[in-house]
């Protein structure tokens, strides 16, 4: 006979967090969202850890390398996409990790014989005003000059006159080695009050330039996620069919952190591809695996080898799993039941396995909600996709700016790695669709604005820390007539094109 579980299956929308006693201490600028990535040994720290329980979703349409810069400076880790050639995917993650905060490699570059023309034109192209000029026009070419604003008067100069001739020439600018530090960069400029400074190597070929308009937003990013050679952290999605060649490459180019990319976690193929890597690195490289949402599924994978377990299946909002193959689980019910696994499983081994929430996530407060049933951070598709920082296309739809946002299981994707059963190569049915989100701007000011929420909520729970958060919280289910409750009701919204109404 079929097994049964004796509850219906739960979403975080039906639960809500009882606040709990709140010190004076209980203010969200004291709240630590540092969380680990990996598995570690009781009385250990993870080797990789985040400042902010946030990854992005091994997505096409979610996570490249611009997303991976973006939210690394943030504090998270972005998993960039593993359905795109090994080559390809190889080079985002060596971008990523070859990208130096505030080092810039400079994409307006002429060379003295362009005109003022040209530089008109790139400005318009690019919106830069410095612009360097370099021997070959290229962006590492033999550094000759550099162009700004303050060189040129369109007013009263002939737009054909030579770069040479009105170009700051090399001899006159204040300009440092390649391998400057940032302070060091930024105490010449504001020494020698520059708006930039180029760095270059014993050949005179152009490097890097660095900006004082970057100086405050450097600041700014007190949570950046650096590995110990201050490169940003940056993960990488795999799939169990290529693993043997694409894991190597991946490896190479410097991913600090690998993800298996399934519907289905708890497989023979899984257990293969932890194996070959288990075999071929030991534990220097980091693999999580997924997904699952039972205890069964958790231990499975754990005993397996996997740095971190994900959980979730058919709660994205882009997916059809559930309705194609009536496959999954309520994404509440899931996290619960992986994480006192997760717990027992501490308990017995003495080795602490992280779980992920992939999934299910509508509102922000259900961020807080995962982490409070035990998620130690959670993976979001559908909330970075509506980010500038996402690769998808920004277009107008009936006067709303949207972003693309595509599943992996859709016929665009056509990711049939991910969905993978060891059959034919292709993808037999769909599992996502293809859709749009609501554009929302910048990542950074969306990702503050949530972890606002959360850290709110954590001080009205009463912890200043997610394992607190996780010992601490008191949760309730609650019923469909108190979710009507908790929105507004029993009233008429004004309307704000009324002018009847007071301002």
């Amino acid at each position: 006979m079929a097994f049964y579980f004796e509850e219906p299956s739960h979403t975080f929308g039906e639960y809500l967090l009882i606040p709990g006693y709140s010190s004076a201490e209980c203010i969200p600028s004291n709240v630590s969202l540092r969380t680990p990535v990996v598995k570690f040994k009781k009385g250990e720290e993870s080797s990789i850890m985040m400042n902010i329980p946030l990854v992005s979703a091994i997505m096409q349409s979610v996570s490249d390398d611009r997303m991976a810069i973006a939210l690394a400076k943030e504090g998270g880790i972005s998993f960039i996409y593993g359905s795109q050639s090994i080559e390809s995917e190889a080079q985002m993650v060596a971008r990523v990790k070859s990208y130096k905060a505030g080092f810039v490699t400079s994409d307006s570059n002429l060379t003295p014989e362009n005109t003022l023309a040209d530089v008109l034109a790139l400005k318009e192209k690019t919106g830069h005003s410095t612009m360097a000029v370099t021997e070959d026009g290229t962006a590492h070419g033999k550094l000759l000059g550099i162009v700004t604003g303050r060189d040129y008067r369109v007013s009263r100069m002939s737009t054909d006159i030579k770069v040479a001739e009105f170009m700051t020439p090399f001899d006159k600018l204040v300009y440092a080695d390649a391998d400057t530090t940032l302070k060091e960069a930024n105490d010449i400029i504001w020494e020698h009050k520059l708006n930039s400074l180029p760095l270059i190597d014993k050949d005179q070929h152009l490097k890097y330039m660095v900006f004082r308009k970057d100086y405050s937003s450097h600041k700014e990013n007190a949570n950046e996620l650096l590995d110990s050679n201050k490169r940003y952290i940056v993960g990488a999605g795999i799939n169990t069919r290529d693993y043997a060649e694409r894991v190597p490459a991946l490896v190479d180019a410097g991913a600090d952190v690998l993800c298996i990319d399934s519907s289905e976690g708890y497989s023979e193929w899984q257990a293969r591809t932890i194996s070959f890597i288990r075999g071929k690195y030991g534990d220097d490289v980091k693999v999580g695996a997924g997904n699952v949402v039972d205890r069964d599924g958790f231990l499975f994978l754990a005993k397996a080898g996997a740095d971190f377990v994900k959980v979730g299946i058919g709660g994205g909002s882009i997916c059809i799993t559930r309705e194609q193959k009536g496959i999954g689980r309520g994404q509440a019910s899931a996290v619960i039941e992986v994480c006192k696994a997760r717990d027992e499983y501490f308990e017995e081994t003495g080795i602490y396995v992280p779980v992920c929430s992939d999934g299910g996530i509508v509102y922000d407060y259900h961020m807080t909600l995962a982490l409070a049933m035990g998620a130690d951070f959670i993976m979001l598709g559908r909330y970075f996709a509506r980010f500038d920082e996402s690769p998808t296309r920004r277009v107008n739809i009936n006067g709303t700016y949207m972003k693309e946002y595509w599943g992996e299981g859709s016929s665009r994707a056509r990711n049939w790695q991910r969905y993978d059963m060891g059959g034919d190569k292709k993808l037999s049915f769909e599992e996502g669709v293809d859709s749009y989100v609501p554009y929302a701007g910048s990542l950074k000011d969306n990702v503050t604005l949530s972890l606002s929420k959360v850290r709110s909520t954590m001080c009205n729970c009463g912890v200043l820390n997610i394992p607190d958060l996780q010992k601490n919280a008191k949760i309730t289910l609650v019923s469909s007539t108190s979710i009507v409750e908790g929105g507004y009701h029993d009233v008429t919204l004004k309307d704000k094109n009324n002018n009847n109404y007071p301002k």
